[in-house]
């Protein structure tokens, strides 16, 4: 019964290491062709309208607990840098706070 339990356990350990080997943060997120977000061009233009005159720093879109999110990154025209989250399916603004 013990090397029932422990080839159990090692099955199991290498099924989680598997599948912790299957998520890759730096791969690009694949969105299904079932949602339609907005436009990037689109969700970048209503970002930089929070700011006039900013730069856009970086770009990001991730899914978290099922809601696609467009997060971007501005430096306004004084050096100060903004993270602005913005829903990708809406372009409503989530988050516009100033990077501390």
């Amino acid at each position: 019964m013990k090397s029932l339990t422990a080839l159990f356990a090692v099955g199991m350990i290498a099924c989680m290491a598997n599948q912790a080997g299957a998520v890759d943060p730096d791969k690009p997120l694949t969105v299904p062709a079932t949602v339609t977000i907005v436009a990037f061009d689109q969700l970048e233009a209503a970002a930089l309208a929070l700011h006039p005159g900013s730069t856009l720093l970086d770009t990001d879109l991730d899914e978290e607990y099922g809601k696609y999110l467009y997060q971007v990154e501005l430096e306004d025209a004084h050096g100060v840098e903004w993270d602005i989250e913005l829903d990708a399916l809406t372009g409503q603004v989530l988050k516009n706070h100033q990077d501390t």
